[in-house]
């Protein structure tokens, strides 16, 4: 699992770590580390143009250090000194004994340190380092456009400049880098977007922290200084969590669930829902609403009753809200069952907070699964400000509904019932999942997780990264619609067992 932590716990367990080491020798790990990747990027090192974007911290001395040790393998290195009287001094004078130079105040205020950049075949980003917040001062930002428009790939130090490493946010200008090199942990920022967009490739770097678990379970408090932030599922992850059948198990054993949707007016909502519950690993599909013909048109296999949800009959779980247009009654009647509940769509908008918060309170798992337009709604703000701010609006609604939180979007996010712990980050997907009905097969393949036993945090984030591989496989590069992605979950499933089999014992396939 990647997990990623705090600004506040990356700077503690660097300050325990160089209380142990001789003096500079972090920062000289960190920048063998960055000067690395920097070969490897640049493919030659030798006779290339390489510029350093330099504030005044150690992000800066990174940057000098890293240029030093590419100036002494050929490398053309000139520095762009943003605060020349605080400048690393150490770093700054090893990259003038390597034969690097400073571009000189009256080249950059006459626009040359511009020109420099633009024609670079490679520009280090270290301006500001994770502690930095809001976006780039002013006189960063023509460098970070002349970055953005040149030539030269743009290689971040630790963290895009201008982002905001724990939230993901960016509240100004920015850096946008084509390679993002981090050291001794993941930050948040790096895995969630808008941040995420800005980094480009993220490549880690093991400078020897001590950050805490490494598997993390997602229990730890929010605040907590040793406990991750932020956990990224890898196929390894989600293979072990995966529901097996076993030799004696029947339908019922695996699981039932119920999928109360549709309407006359959205009956194929019903349809992609039971679509993915189907291929989600419990035993049946029960299916309770107006649109049983439709479903059993297409899925023949299916459960249809007529009879409402508190006479369909067993399940272990329910999905409800996928097309249900006003039918408030039955959400109410689905919210009031004592099994888990995945509540999608309209049913958002029609469950009572009262409703779902005492599930929560009595102990009955909920999962909710809005996208950004709906968990605006729920919490009464603009949509932009829940995009912006993705972690702290899916803390959130968890905390106010006392119920896990699926939000969709770019970076989908799955935070635990209460607010608290670390929020899982969705690592797989495809734009072209943003399509009609997607959300329909994502909630059943949930739902069908949650009756096979998982909690409702597992189900929601191993129905993401399924979800995520089959829009993947569908889309191949190309349009797709949700009924493709429905029909690849068994495809996606079976990549994750045949490559979490493989990691058993060691790393599991990332994506």
């Amino acid at each position: 699992m990647r997990t990623a932590y705090s600004v506040e716990t990356v700077r503690a367990a660097e300050r325990e770590l160089m209380a142990r080491l001789p003096e500079g020798a972090l920062m000289q790990r960190a920048a063998a580390g960055l000067a690395a990747a920097c070969a490897d990027v640049l493919g030659r090192v030798y006779g290339s143009r390489v510029v350093l974007l330099v504030g005044s911290g150690d992000n800066g001395g990174d940057a000098l250090y890293a240029g030093a040790r590419l100036a002494r393998r050929g490398a053309g290195v000139r520095a762009v000194l943003l605060a020349p009287g605080r400048a690393h001094k150490g770093g700054l004078a090893a990259l003038r004994r390597a034969g690097g130079s400073v571009v000189s105040e009256s080249d950059a205020d006459a626009g040359g340190a511009v020109e420099v950049v633009e024609q670079a075949d490679l520009v280090v980003d270290g301006i500001v380092g994770i502690g930095g917040t809001g976006g780039l001062r002013e006189a960063a930002v023509p460098l970070a456009e002349a970055a953005r428009r040149g030539r030269g790939v743009v290689v971040a130090v630790d963290l895009p400049s201008g982002v905001d490493a724990d939230t993901g946010e960016v509240r100004g200008a920015a850096v946008r880098a084509d390679v993002t090199v981090t050291f001794g942990a993941y930050k948040p920022g790096l895995l969630i977007d808008p941040a995420r967009e800005y980094a480009g490739v993220v490549r880690f770097v093991d400078i020897g922290l001590e950050t805490g678990s490494a598997s993390g379970s997602g229990s730890g408090s929010a605040g907590s200084a040793r406990s991750p932030q932020v956990e990224a599922l890898q196929h390894a992850d989600v293979a072990r969590l995966l529901p097996v059948p076993g030799a004696e198990s029947d339908k019922y054993r695996r699981g039932v669930v119920g999928v109360a949707a549709g309407s006359a007016r959205y009956p194929g909502a019903a349809v992609l829902a039971v679509g993915g519950a189907l291929r989600g690993g419990a035993g049946a599909v029960r299916y309770v609403g107006p649109a049983g013909g439709a479903v059993l048109a297409r899925y023949p296999e299916t459960l249809v009753s007529e009879r409402g949800p508190a006479r369909a009959g067993r399940v272990q779980a329910w999905v409800v809200g996928p097309g249900a247009g006003d039918d408030a009654a039955t959400v109410g009647e689905v919210l009031a069952a004592d099994v888990p509940v995945l509540i999608d769509a309209d049913g958002l908008r029609l469950a009572e907070v009262g409703a779902v918060r005492g599930r929560g309170l009595r102990g009955v798992p909920t999962l909710m699964t809005p996208h950004a337009g709906e968990a605006a709604a729920l919490l009464g703000v603009e949509r932009e400000e829940v995009e912006s701010g993705r972690l702290a609006a899916a803390r959130e609604l968890a905390a106010r509904y006392e119920a896990a939180v699926l939000l969709k979007g770019s970076t989908t996010v799955v935070a635990e019932a209460g607010g608290a712990g670390a929020v899982r980050v969705n690592p797989t997907g495809t734009p072209w999942l943003a399509t009609a009905g997607s959300g329909d097969v994502l909630s059943g393949l949930g739902g069908s997780l949650l009756a096979a036993g998982l909690s409702a945090v597992d189900a929601g984030s191993v129905a993401a990264y399924l979800h995520g591989l089959a829009g993947r496989f569908a889309a191949e590069g190309a349009p797709v619609a949700a009924e493709d992605v429905a029909g690849r979950i068994p495809e996606a499933w079976r990549s994750v067992v045949t490559s979490g089999v493989r990691g058993r014992g060691g790393v599991g396939a990332g994506v």
